[in-house]
């Protein structure tokens, strides 16, 4: 590929001794911040008796400790409302944000000064460049500008590009989908709960989405934007293109994005971000092509030294090879699978969200659906799958789809069970199909 189609060339080509030269020298420097304090990162560095200087190959991370969020929110309720995992002053910042809240759990806060902010934008540039998005592109951002940071980095970046950026903000569903007709949108941005909501809508309003402006739709927040039978239902539905990336309130910005070429995976950022992928059991490392859990260590953000923090997402990790584009960065393929806490154990197997969201997205006559677990008779787990269709008399698909569904769950019963339409909740931010009403036998209370 030309240099053209890089955000920035040298880094993104670099031959793999040179990623991991750049890597160990950053990887001390943020060792060397992060000791010059007394928070909580300084406190598990002198712990285990880490220095800059300890560090002679990328091998010696495992000399680190883990960071988790347990520790994370420990650290926040003891002193709140940040913590004490800051490496600079609270008066210096320019930024709060906070984690969606989506897991039902206290949120995490965050503070940022002017460079960190600047540095979170241009993470996001290398995803829009990567894309394809140029200067001459109008950008839709589909996001409510909450205290969420969300797709606050992606505004930025739009701008530093020169982009023309029109904010979606609080405008209904409908005000998103005329303006981004109107005003001539070219890219969109938006979870893939959200992107298909549009759609929806845009059926509704007689709007067609294939015939408009938009040629490409950026993806974050959920799994589902690099699930291959959504992904194909959106751009079928937009008439467009679309790439996933994935971020963390924690980094403050994104650490993988999914390029033009679309190999079926993320791109590391690898010049600001060192990876690992480990088995969510032993904390061991697992070899290219295995599942494991994302372990991040970040470079860039110098109001909160972020060392080898566990994330609890699940990932594969393949060459950067794998794909045409010439980026030597290491690739997530299938990008981020979902969470270690997301799998649900029902009567001994094991059920993973995403894979149930990747069967029913391969039949586009279901507009929504829900998965709802449930005890029946007070002694026995029950799994169904409540679905919207588009149209609710053609209920032939219906066993088809549990057939489809027990193939992927080692042969368990799951119910698909069709619901009026307009019943299942719609979302704009992180989407939460999973309802869990199981008891705990005998006692009543929420498993």
């Amino acid at each position: 590929m030309d240099e053209y189609e890089y955000w920035h060339p040298l880094h993104e080509t670099m031959p793999r001794p040179q990623i991991e030269a750049l890597q160990l020298v950053k990887l001390r420097a943020a060792v060397g911040w992060a000791l010059t304090g007394n928070g909580l990162q300084a406190e598990l560095l002198r712990s285990a008796g880490v220095t800059p200087n300890s560090l002679e190959s990328l091998a010696d991370i495992s000399k680190i400790p883990f960071l988790t969020r347990d520790a994370w929110m420990e650290s926040q309720c003891a002193a709140p409302p940040y913590g004490d995992l800051l490496a600079a002053p609270p008066e210096s910042a320019i930024r709060h944000h906070l984690t969606s809240g989506t897991t039902g759990r206290t949120p995490i806060r965050v503070l940022d000064s002017m460079k960190d902010w600047e540095w979170i934008a241009e993470m996001w540039c290398y995803a829009f460049w990567g894309f394809g998005v140029r200067p001459a592109d109008r950008v839709f951002v589909a996001f409510g500008y909450g205290s969420f940071i969300g797709f606050w980095g992606a505004h930025y970046a739009c701008e530093k590009i020169g982009c023309l950026v029109l904010p979606g903000g609080s405008l209904t569903t409908e005000m998103r989908l005329r303006q981004i007709v109107e005003l001539g949108a070219t890219v969109v941005c938006s979870t893939p709960t959200y992107a298909l909501r549009l759609a929806q809508e845009a059926r509704r309003l007689g709007i067609d989405l294939p015939a408009g402006p938009v040629e490409r739709i950026v993806l974050s927040g959920e799994p589902a934007g690099s699930i291959p039978a959504t992904k194909r239902l959106l751009e079928s539905e937009w008439g467009a293109k679309a790439a996933d990336t994935a971020g963390m309130t924690e980094l403050g910005t994104i650490m993988m994005f999914e390029c033009a070429a679309q190999p079926g995976g993320t791109h590391v950022i690898e010049d600001h971000f060192l990876e690992e992928v480990i088995d969510p059991d032993t904390g061991s490392p697992v070899p290219y092509g295995t599942l494991g859990e994302r372990v991040v260590t970040s470079f860039g953000r110098g109001f909160i030294p972020l060392l080898r923090y566990r994330t609890g997402d699940l990932v594969t990790r393949v060459p950067g090879s794998d794909c045409s584009c010439g980026r030597t960065w290491d690739i997530y393929h299938g990008g981020i699978h979902g969470r270690v806490d997301d799998m649900k154990l029902v009567r001994g197997t094991n059920v993973y969200p995403r894979a149930i969201e990747a069967i029913v997205r391969e039949y586009p006559v279901v507009d929504e659906f829900q998965v709802h677990l449930y005890t029946a008779e007070g002694i026995r787990d029950e799994i169904e799958v409540l679905v919207e269709l588009t149209d609710p008399g053609d209920r032939k698909v219906l066993p088809e789809l549990a057939t489809e569904l027990a193939k992927a769950t080692e042969g368990l019963r799951i119910d698909v069970r069709a619901v009026e339409p307009g019943t299942l909740p719609r979302f704009e931010l992180k989407a939460r199909r999973v309802r869990d009403e199981r008891t705990v036998i005998g006692t009543g209370a929420p498993l």
